[in-house]
């Protein structure tokens, strides 16, 4: 197992070259897919038709923004767990996906990366659904383990042979110190996933913002100590918002 990291327009990007092919282990953005597939034909000199499987973690816009475009171009199927096809269904989840690609440029704004077309599809049409424990199909050495919190549907990626996982965005840094993202949806959910993640004792942890590290080095008790008790993401930050503005004004009069 040959494992890839390409630079991405906010992510890191995972491809594994497997004796099942490659592998990548998340859908990347819309504006990721050149790169990936410039890295498949001019690194690798291999042909875009290698690229056998695009695992999609969740369904935020630097996650599974290029699934689809990529499955066009190089005939790769589409795997995520079965909630993920149904987290921007509504009007609801079309003003929560709206809101996410508007935060993914606010983010490359603050990395110093110019605006780019990075619109997707919100409904995913995946050809595989993977629930937990299951192996991906044609790359049987990498397990899904489900790790809800930051969505309802968020999986990581184990390699059993390695011990080496990918956790997506279960764990990101802010001033150097590393904290629970945002949102985080399902609070409970979120520790449980936290506290798996650590009783798997994995040799080496992946990211899709950070620099990978040494699982061991990782106080995972000061991040638990650090997560929400109430969801916190768009609506309840607005709802609170508009709370507490309706507050002020009553005690103001």
């Amino acid at each position: 197992m040959q494992l890839h990291i390409i630079r991405g327009y906010i992510q890191h990007i995972y491809l594994i070259a497997d004796q099942g092919g490659l592998l990548l282990l998340d859908g990347c953005s819309r504006a990721d897919v050149t790169a990936v597939c410039r890295f498949i034909q001019q690194q690798l000199n291999r042909p875009l038709s290698d690229l056998k499987l695009v695992l999609v973690t969740h369904m935020h816009p630097d996650h599974a923004g290029g699934a689809h475009k990529l499955r066009r171009l190089t005939g790769a199927n589409i795997a995520c767990h079965p909630k993920a096809q149904y987290w921007y269904g509504g009007f609801m989840g079309r003003c929560a996906h709206l809101i996410d690609v508007s935060l993914t440029w606010w983010v490359a704004k603050r990395l110093g990366k110019p605006k780019r077309h990075i619109w997707y599809n919100p409904i995913l049409k995946p050809d595989l659904l993977l629930e937990d424990g299951q192996r991906l199909p044609g790359f049987p050495d990498w397990q899904i383990i489900y790790t809800p919190g930051h969505t309802d549907h968020d999986v990581s990626v184990l390699h059993q042979p390695s011990r080496q996982l990918y956790i997506a965005d279960l764990i990101v840094s802010v001033k150097k110190r590393l904290v629970p993202p945002y949102p985080v949806c399902h609070p409970n959910q979120y520790k449980q996933s936290l506290q798996r993640v650590a009783s798997l004792k994995p040799a080496k942890l992946y990211f899709a913002h950070l620099p990978a590290r040494v699982a061991d080095t990782i106080d995972f008790d000061d991040i638990l100590s650090q997560a929400p008790t109430l969801p916190k993401n768009h609506w309840h930050s607005t709802r609170n918002r508009i709370l507490h503005t309706l507050g002020r004004q009553t005690r103001q009069h």
